[in-house]
């Protein structure tokens, strides 16, 4: 039930509110409070343009502000293009478009000092943000497979007979390292990568970005280096610049991945080097497979350096051949290896796992402190699952549709894109990484597709450089419809326009010999 407060307590709570804020100088007057709550929900995407705003009324009783404090607010986001008043219905939020133009009217904090070093960190942060408040019809910027060729209806089974068998699960608390059937499974799932593990050394975390972030806080201090692929996934850049480490960008082939004399040279250079991390398998984004002979140089020249090694092996299950761990070389605990459920099985469900070697114990503690045991019903599901034998199936079937959308979306690619345009089909997975015209930028292509309601994965998310600026990431995952047929159509004309208008893109990047 509503409950509004009669007219005298409420004058008394906002002259006692306004009494507060006269105290504090530099406070804003109340009915400017009142206005940022809500202009930081429209622009954060809490409100949808064409949603309605609080009565006056309703913002009398949640604020306990009188009459004309509630409708100087209201009028004081009127005029700064956030809402719109209709008559005899109150204030709604404003088209998206006049919502952008608002935003871009304002002063930006980082236009303050041209000095100002903004990080990876908030660059894809603002991307996301922007992505997120667009009416996006059409997502080429994701990586992950579509809906439909997960087993859902089989997961959402097995969890019923659970539940059914067994209802304590939900009023258990959950082992520490995770639930000991699924870390059998896990165990006997690494085999296939050449692992040979105990189930005691797999702890179960959520996701493979919490296993890469726990494994980077066991091996690191703030002010260290950490050495990764360029270009390389945004999420690990975040994780870097989050923990206070700094990352040395090696250059990496779309072929064969990371370039181990480029490594080695900039090693000498860097003497708070502690780590590399590496994606040896359908590498994100460009999709490389490292050859053996080059993981196990990796590793040979990471033990003579005393350097840890972090495999991140997320998509090493879509390839299209059998791939080898690094981790199956590894004799002496020097790789921590990191790996997901996510791309391959159940997005929702985001279980991740790792074994650390020599930091296991390390790794454990940290996991507990920092988010606790993954609950137990999702790690049940996916035990019995792999258990069962399903897994192996589902994969096959899994890698032969991503294989013909691939395919599909680089012949769909190369007709519509200008001539000038390259990309690599990889051997597995679902990523293409696309090198645009000369004179093309990543970042304006995105800005203008956004537009037309169409969300790619310009480059520069992927370094902490405009060095990529002239790629983008393109997800093929997703069932090929006329939605994806006519949104790369229209990244054809606009990358048209772009050419014609003479938009020119930073510096390309030197990319590692095949």
């Amino acid at each position: 039930m509503p409950c509004f407060w009669p007219a005298q307590n409420r004058a008394m709570t906002e002259r006692t509110a306004l009494s507060a804020a006269a105290a504090a100088p530099s406070a804003p007057p109340l009915y400017e409070q009142v206005a940022a709550q809500y202009r930081q929900a429209i622009q954060k995407g809490l409100m949808q343009p064409g949603s309605r705003m609080p009565s006056v009324r309703a913002l009398m009783g949640l604020h306990r502000v009188s009459l004309t404090t509630a409708l100087q607010a209201c009028r004081l986001l009127e005029s700064q293009g956030l809402l719109q008043a209709r008559q005899r219905a109150g204030y709604f939020v404003r088209p998206l478009r006049a919502l952008r133009l608002a935003r871009a009217a304002e002063p930006s904090q980082t236009q303050a000092d041209p000095s100002q070093f903004v990080g990876v960190h908030q660059r894809v942060s603002d991307i996301l943000t922007r992505a997120g408040m667009a009416q996006v019809k059409v997502h080429l910027g994701g990586a992950c497979a579509d809906p439909t060729l997960y087993p859902v209806k089989a997961l959402a089974l097995q969890a019923q007979r659970l539940l059914r068998r067994r209802p304590e699960l939900l009023g258990q608390a959950p082992e520490p390292q995770g639930h000991p059937l699924l870390r059998t499974a896990l165990a006997r799932h690494a085999l296939d990568a050449g692992i040979q593990l105990d189930p005691a050394q797999v702890l179960v975390t959520h996701g493979c970005t919490e296993a890469l972030g726990i494994a980077l806080r066991a091996i690191t201090q703030p002010g260290d280096t950490v050495a990764v692929e360029s270009p390389t996934y945004y999420g690990l850049l975040q994780i870097l610049e989050t923990l206070g480490l700094r990352a040395l960008e090696i250059p990496a082939s779309p072929h064969t991945g990371l370039s181990l004399p480029a490594l080695q040279e900039a090693a000498e250079r860097e003497p708070r080097l502690k780590a590399v991390v590496v994606v040896p398998h359908l590498q994100n984004p460009l999709g490389s497979l490292m050859p053996d002979d080059a993981k196990v140089a990796l590793l040979d020249w990471c033990e003579q350096r005393d350097l840890a090694l972090i495999e991140d092996d997320t998509y090493a299950a879509l390839a299209d051949q059998p791939q080898r761990a690094i981790k199956s070389w590894d004799q002496t605990g020097r790789v921590i290896f990191c790996a997901s459920m996510h791309k391959t099985l159940a997005p929702g469900m985001r279980i991740g796992w790792m074994t650390a070697g020599r930091w296991q114990h390390r790794v454990e503690i940290l996991k507990y402190a920092q988010s606790r045991p993954n609950e137990m019903l999702g790690q049940a599901v996916v035990a019995e699952f792999l258990a069962g034998g399903q897994m192996d199936r589902h994969l096959r079937t899994l890698r032969a549709r991503l294989a013909q959308q691939r395919e599909a979306m680089a012949q769909l690619l190369s007709d519509h894109l200008p001539a000038s345009t390259r990309l690599s089909l990889p051997q597995g997975g679902m990523n293409l990484w696309v090198e645009l015209p000369p004179g093309v930028s990543s970042m304006r292509l995105f800005e203008a597709a956004l537009e037309k309601g169409v969300r790619i994965a310009p480059g520069a998310m992927f370094s902490n450089s405009l060095r990529f600026d002239g790629f983008l990431r393109v997800n093929a995952g997703y069932l090929m419809d006329e939605g994806q047929r006519q949104a790369v159509a229209t990244l054809g004309e606009l990358c048209q326009s772009l050419m014609k208008h003479g938009d020119r893109a930073p510096a390309r990047p030197v990319m590692a010999a095949p």
